[in-house]
């Protein structure tokens, strides 16, 4: 029996396959045959656009992506379509659903302070040694119930589907102390059992030194003895991150919080380079699978990732609300690293959930081309998390999740920013139920 009568006599039993058809413009993003690893260099410029596409889905799992006509003369098609459930897609560019690679979603309340400040001309670093940034952050997470931080993740959630984000890594880090951070990641794991999605659970308890530590090295100690051993224990997380970064912690306080980490089987990734360059050579050593900001980085550097699978994550949001510099992305694309784009969700530098605002401040700021912010926003975003086998590109066996989008060009993704053009998401193979997103297939 083939793989897809397999797959699809499994799904059978629960509903019944479905097949888009007529996609005006489907984008598959998968690579050419022989092709291993995240994008990169020419590959990132190939977004495998396909005219009059169809997909077959079952089980919520892609079966088989081909042109309309192809997939109607298919002979396990022609024989079961009366069984099938079918929508007409015209009008419609189709791609992966959006893979949102860094996040922070744990929060209670916005930075407005932080914001005025920033407007009056203060620094990133003025306002954070003030009192502001990530520490004003810490009173409302401790002091808020687990339910209810839940409840503020599960909201974000649900506002990045209506773009369409359907994969999201979500990092504690607002907490700063072994309760808070647990709880932080318990309230991120209770949002995504309601929420149709993938998330990512991530622990940042190496976000800054909190002002009541005793010292920057006995709170790096806390981390790595208390918070990553518990974190491994219950379940709650995938991923160990640090902020290494003046101000923050030092490349040696880094690699040890890494360490412990991959004492505790945990993968690692890192904020890196955002104000000031930072070494790689210690930190490379820990495998880690995404390196995100990267606006501070040498030439030597950028040769040295060129010739390894670490994806460097960029996030112009951030730089965007601070009024920073943007991250050297046309360096990095030339020289062939492989690059990801996120939102970096958060309270303080960059509040926004929109992937599709993100790929426009890539191609207009950063000069990325508009494939290359889709590549970097969908399979790039899911090797970042480890997680190209089933995300981040349409091929038989990965799962259904798609965006759909009521354009006429997948140029215009990130060409109308500002606006959401996001007509459906599907996650699984099941639409979401959004606000404001309405499909109006004909079926």
């Amino acid at each position: 029996m083939s793989a897809k009568k397999k797959t699809i006599r499994a799904a059978q039993a629960s509903e019944p396959p479905l097949l888009l058809h007529s996609i005006s413009q489907l984008l598959t993003m998968c690579a050419p045959p022989g092709e291993d690893g995240p994008r990169r260099g020419v590959g990132m410029k190939n977004v495998c656009p396909m005219k009059d596409g169809a997909v077959l889905i079952a089980g919520g799992r892609i079966v088989s992506v081909k042109p309309t006509p192809k997939m109607l003369r298919d002979p396990w098609v022609k024989q079961h379509r009366r069984e099938l459930f079918e929508l007409d897609c015209s009008g419609m560019v189709v791609l992966p659903g959006f893979v949102d690679s860094h996040t922070h979603p744990v929060f209670t309340a916005p930075r407005l302070i932080d914001f005025e400040r920033r407007i009056a001309g203060e620094s990133y670093e003025q306002i954070a040694q003030a009192g502001g940034g990530i520490r004003a952050s810490l009173e409302g997470v401790r002091k808020a119930k687990e339910g209810d931080l839940a409840a503020v993740v599960l909201d974000v959630l649900r506002e990045m589907a209506s773009q369409g984000t359907t994969t999201v890594e979500a990092k504690s880090g607002y907490g700063l102390e072994a309760v808070a951070e647990l709880k932080s990641l318990r309230a991120i794991r209770r949002a995504a059992q309601q929420w149709s999605g993938t998330v990512v659970p991530t622990l940042l308890g190496a976000h800054t030194v909190p002002p009541d530590a005793a010292s920057a090295d006995a709170y790096v100690e806390q981390v790595c003895r208390e918070m990553i051993p518990e974190a491994a224990r219950q379940g709650l997380a995938k991923f160990v991150d640090v902020f290494c970064e003046r101000g923050a912690f030092t490349p040696e306080q880094t690699t040890q919080v890494l360490a412990a980490a991959g004492e505790h089987d945990l993968k690692v990734r890192l904020h890196l380079g955002q104000l000031s360059r930072a070494r790689l050579e210690p930190i490379l050593q820990y495998r880690p699978l995404a390196l995100d900001h990267m606006d501070h980085v040498g030439d030597e550097d950028i040769s040295l990732l060129a010739h390894m699978d670490v994806v460097v994550t960029l996030l112009p949001g951030a730089n965007y609300f601070l009024g920073h510099r943007y991250p050297p992305a046309r360096k990095l694309l030339d020289a062939g690293v492989p690059v990801a784009l996120a939102t970096d969700y958060n309270p303080g530098s960059s509040p926004t959930s929109s992937m599709p605002f993100i790929c426009s401040l890539a191609c207009t700021q950063m000069r990325m081309s508009p494939e290359e912010a889709l590549v970097a926003a969908t399979i790039n975003g899911a090797y970042a998390l480890g997680l190209q086998a089933s995300k981040g590109s349409l091929r038989p066996g990965k799962d259904a999740d798609l965006a759909f989008f009521r354009l006429d060009d997948y140029r215009e993704i990130p060409y109308w920013f500002g606006a959401n053009h996001c007509a459906a998401t599907m996650m699984a193979g099941r639409f979401c139920d959004l606000p404001g997103q309405s499909f109006g297939c004909a079926g």
